[in-house]
C-alpha cells in the first residue's frame, strides 16, 4: 500500500524570522491536534495557498468541515517571508500562453487583477489590515543586457487590448524610486506592496471566523491514502475524505512532485528606518520594484521608511533536504548589501537590522501546477509558485477548491492542471550539481552584465541551461 512520508519543515527560531513576521507580532497560536479527529477536507499548510483554498471552499459550501494542519504557525513559511510585492500575471503572460494557450492566459491574468481588487476590498473594509499600497509595480533595467526584458509581455498585452503597462524613462523612475541606477522600464498601475505577514494573519483570522478549524504546531509526518485518508501527526491523526497539499517547498518530500520541482533559496534584508534619507532622495511611495537581472532583484520601502531588498540568488536544495540554513543565509545578505549600495549609494551607511531567507518551490515553466497524486484521486496539490504568489494564490485557491469539490468548470479545467504536461527535471545528483554549475554561471554573467562588461562565451552558454526563460 502506498504511504507518503513528509519531512517536517525546519522551523525558524524567533531571531531568524523575517522582519515582516517580527513586525506583525506574535498572534495567539491555535491548539495542536491531539487525539483523533475527522474532517471533510484536510489542508496541509497554513500559508496563502492553504488559507485561500479553505476560504474558497467555505464560500461555496459553508457547511463543509475544513481543517488546516500547519507545522509552525500560519504564515511562518513563504507567505510571511517574501518581498511583499503585489502584481498580476500580466507580466508572465508569455509564460502562461506557452502552457495554457492565449485565451486562458488572458483569463488567468485578469483573475489575478481581480484578486488585487479583492485584496483592496479586504483592506478598505477593514477586514484585513495588510498595509496594502497600490502605487504601482516597476519592472526596470539598470544595464544594457536588461533592456527590453518586458517586451514580450508588453507586446502581448497590447495586442490583446489590455493596456496594463506604461513605459518609463530614467527621470520617471528616479522620481518614483529615488534612484538613477535603473533608466528604463515599464510600470503596472494597479499593483504595489503589502505587509505579507499581516496578510497571512488576516487570512487566518478570516478563515477561523468562517468556521475553518486550524491546528498550528501540527506537522503532518505521514499520509495513509484511501477513500478516507489518515494524516499522522506527532500527537494525533486526522481522517478526511479529501486532502490538499499546500506546503510549498516542503512538498519536495513527495517523490512524484520532486520530479517536477526544485527548491532554491531567496534572500532578503531590511534596513533600519531611514525615512529622512528616503524623503531627501524622493522615494516616498509604496511602489514595488524589480530589476530585470537574471538573479531577480526586488525591493520596496515600508510605510515607516525601511528598505526591503531581496534577491533570488540563494542556494539549491539537494532533493528534499531543506535544512536550517534556508532560514538564514550563511552569507547574511552580503549580495543584497552590495546591490543595495549600488542602487542606493546614499544608504551605504544604513544599518541592516534584519536578514533572512527561505525556500522557494519552482518548476521548469516558472508557473504553478495543480493536480491530484497519481492513483490518489482525493489527494490534491498546488506547487511551483516561483516566489510570485500574493495575487496568484487567490486564483490557486479557486482551482484547488473546484478540484476538491469535483466541479467541471473553468478552474478545474484550467491548463495549469496536469502534472504530466510539465517538464520533468533530472534525477539527483545530476540535478543538484548541474544546478550549482548553472547558478555559478548565472552569477558570473549577472555581475558582468550589471557593469556592462562582456560575458565569457562559456559562462553565457552554461547560464542559459537554466529551466524556463
Amino acid at each position: 500500500m502506498t504511504h507518503y512520508t513528509l519531512r517536517p519543515p525546519v522551523v525558524a527560531s524567533p531571531s531568524e524570522r523575517s522582519f515582516w513576521l517580527q513586525d506583525a507580532g506574535a498572534a495567539p497560536v491555535t491548539q495542536p491536534l491531539a487525539g483523533d479527529a475527522t474532517a471533510d477536507v484536510a489542508i496541509i499548510g497554513g500559508g496563502y495557498t492553504g488559507l485561500w483554498t479553505a476560504l474558497r471552499l467555505k464560500e461555496q459550501e459553508p457547511e463543509l468541515r475544513v481543517t488546516i494542519l500547519e507545522a509552525d504557525f500560519c504564515g511562518s513559511g513563504a507567505s510571511g517571508r517574501n518581498g511583499g510585492q503585489v502584481h498580476s500575471w500580466f507580466a508572465e503572460i508569455d509564460l502562461l500562453t506557452a502552457v495554457v494557450g492565449q485565451a486562458e492566459a488572458l483569463q488567468l491574468c485578469r483573475a489575478t487583477a481581480d484578486a488585487i481588487d479583492e485584496l483592496e476590498e479586504l483592506q478598505n473594509s477593514r477586514t484585513i489590515d495588510m498595509d496594502l499600497r497600490l502605487d504601482g509595480w516597476l519592472w526596470t533595467a539598470s544595464s544594457r543586457a536588461q533592456e527590453g526584458a518586458w517586451q514580450k509581455a508588453l507586446t502581448m498585452t497590447q495586442a490583446l487590448g489590455e493596456n496594463r503597462f506604461t513605459l518609463l524613462g530614467a527621470d520617471e523612475i528616479a522620481r518614483r524610486t529615488g534612484s538613477r541606477a535603473s533608466y528604463m522600464g515599464i510600470a503596472e498601475t494597479k499593483a504595489g506592496t503589502v505587509q505579507p505577514a499581516k496578510l497571512a494573519v488576516g487570512l487566518r483570522q478570516l478563515a477561523l471566523s468562517r468556521g475553518v478549524i486550524i491546528h498550528e504546531k501540527t506537522p503532518v509526518t505521514a499520509i495513509e491514502p484511501g477513500p478516507t485518508c489518515i494524516l499522522r501527526t506527532p500527537q494525533g491523526s486526522l481522517r478526511a475524505g479529501r486532502v490538499v497539499l499546500a506546503a510549498n517547498a516542503w512538498l519536495a518530500s513527495v517523490p512524484e512532485l520532486l520530479r517536477y520541482m526544485y527548491v532554491v533559496e531567496s534572500e532578503i534584508v531590511a534596513t533600519e528606518p531611514v525615512p529622512e534619507i528616503l524623503q531627501r532622495i524622493g522615494w516616498t511611495g509604496g511602489e514595488s520594484i524589480c530589476d530585470a537581472q537574471a538573479h531577480v532583484l526586488y525591493y520596496q520601502r515600508t510605510p515607516k521608511g525601511r528598505v526591503i531588498f531581496g534577491r533570488g540568488s540563494g542556494k539549491i536544495a539537494y532533493g528534499d533536504r531543506i535544512g536550517p540554513s534556508f532560514n538564514r543565509s550563511t552569507e547574511q545578505g552580503a549580495n543584497n548589501r552590495r546591490e543595495l549600495a549600488r542602487v542606493y549609494p546614499e544608504l551605504r551607511a544604513a544599518k541592516i537590522e534584519h536578514d533572512w531567507s527561505g525556500p522557494i518551490d519552482c518548476t521548469a515553466e516558472h508557473l504553478p501546477v495543480f493536480d491530484h497524486l497519481a492513483g490518489q484521486p482525493n489527494i490534491f496539490f498546488g506547487i511551483g509558485f516561483n516566489g510570485t504568489g500574493i495575487a496568484q494564490t487567490p486564483v490557486a485557491g479557486r482551482i484547488l477548491a473546484s478540484l476538491v469539490l469535483g466541479k467541471n468548470d473553468r478552474w478545474s479545467q484550467s491548463g495549469l492542471v496536469g502534472l504530466s504536461k510539465r517538464t520533468p527535471l533530472p534525477p539527483e545528483p545530476v540535478r543538484y550539481f548541474g544546478a550549482k554549475l548553472v547558478r555559478k554561471a548565472i552569477r558570473l554573467r549577472n555581475d558582468a552584465e550589471i557593469e556592462n562588461r562582456s560575458v565569457n562565451p562559456v559562462v553565457r552558454y552554461i547560464s542559459e541551461l537554466k529551466p524556463g526563460r
